[in-house]
């Protein structure tokens, strides 16, 4: 199933409960959390202590996107936070795996980040074992940014990758992604679609997500209607 990931990194910080109420509501099934260090990115977001928080405060999954140096040395204090899935970009670190191991040994789902100029050959070596690689179509650090796109083709090349080895692996994208674009996204491959500012930012973010969320349920019905003609 396609999911819309509100990415509570665009919301209001001050009034987050709400907002996250708010998507729950309109029909998101899980959020995405970005963690940021200051170090492997420009800027600096939260940490376990408010994730621990997050997770108290509402009950959709957290799709917790680490973007920070040496996640490996952390990941017991996400994981005890609340966090569900977890992604480690593979910039970030030398032991990849080892850190997908430990996130899957406790029984979250364990995924792979690559920024926009990083090769998909960087995770050719744990595509077997990861639930998720989740495609930057933005340089990681900031909210708002345009959309990426040559990150389409990437998005199409990886899907290749993942259906030619027949491996169960999702693909996650973040970036600069809204109603206009969203479509294209989908055709390239993806299922599940970060979208931050697009949602929080506007006058009526609940509608903007039931809108995005119907592109993808109609994106479905024509993709079961094709497979079912045999296209």
């Amino acid at each position: 199933m396609i999911e819309i990931l509100p990415s509570i990194l665009s919301a209001d910080f001050a009034n987050l409960a709400e907002e996250m109420r708010m998507v729950e509501e309109a029909g998101a099934t899980m959020l995405h959390v970005d963690v940021m260090d200051g170090h492997f990115v420009p800027n600096i977001t939260i940490g376990p202590p408010v994730i621990q928080c997050i997770h108290k405060a509402t009950s959709l999954p957290l799709d917790v996107h680490l973007m920070i140096s040496q996640p490996e040395r952390y990941l017991r204090h996400f994981i005890d936070a609340g966090a569900d899935l977890i992604s480690v970009q593979v910039e970030s670190t030398p032991h990849v795996d080892r850190a997908i191991q430990f996130i899957k040994e406790e029984n979250r789902k364990a995924g792979v980040v690559l920024n926009p100029a990083t090769p998909l050959a960087m995770v050719e070596e744990v595509l077997e074992i990861v639930d998720h690689v989740l495609v930057m179509s933005v340089n990681p650090g900031f909210g708002g940014q345009k959309f990426i796109d040559n990150s389409l083709d990437k998005i199409s090349r990886l899907k290749e990758m993942i259906e030619e080895a027949e491996l169960d692996c999702r693909i996650e994208v973040d970036g600069g992604i809204d109603r206009e674009n969203l479509r294209e996204v989908l055709d390239a491959g993806a299922e599940m679609i970060v979208v931050g500012s697009h949602i929080f930012h506007a006058p009526d973010p609940a509608e903007v997500l039931r809108e995005m969320l119907s592109i993808a349920r109609e994106f479905e019905r024509e993709k079961e209607v094709g497979s079912s003609a045999g296209y």
